[in-house]
């Protein structure tokens, strides 16, 4: 994960529950950059592409924006890759399943 001074200080005074979703925040933006730079495509391109301007989008890759489930899934769908993934769920599937007790990340294949 990306990080930096002034953010390991914030992190060290807030809440365990607000720290997570920060480190998530982080992380998700983190599998967007990878993926648009696995890719060779720039923030502007990949703007363009999912008609949105390069000001959101390099909002969204500083990891401080708390995106939506709908926003999450379009940005999956446009780089045809997945972004999250709920442990357990197979997408297409039956909405009932067995969770597994598992730790992967989804740039870890």
């Amino acid at each position: 994960m990306k990080t930096n001074k002034i953010m390991d200080e914030i992190r060290s005074s807030i809440s365990p529950g607000m720290k997570k979703q920060m480190e998530l925040s982080v992380a998700i933006a983190n599998r967007i950059y990878y993926i648009l730079e696995a890719k060779g495509m720039s923030q502007k391109e990949f703007a363009r592409m999912i008609g949105k301007t390069e000001t959101e989008v390099s909002r969204w890759l500083s990891g401080t924006h708390n995106m939506t489930i709908a926003t999450i899934c379009k940005i999956s769908d446009a780089l045809e890759e997945d972004i999250i993934r709920v442990v357990g769920y197979s997408y297409g599937s039956t909405y009932d399943f067995e969770p597994e007790i598992a730790a992967e990340a989804v740039g870890e294949r």
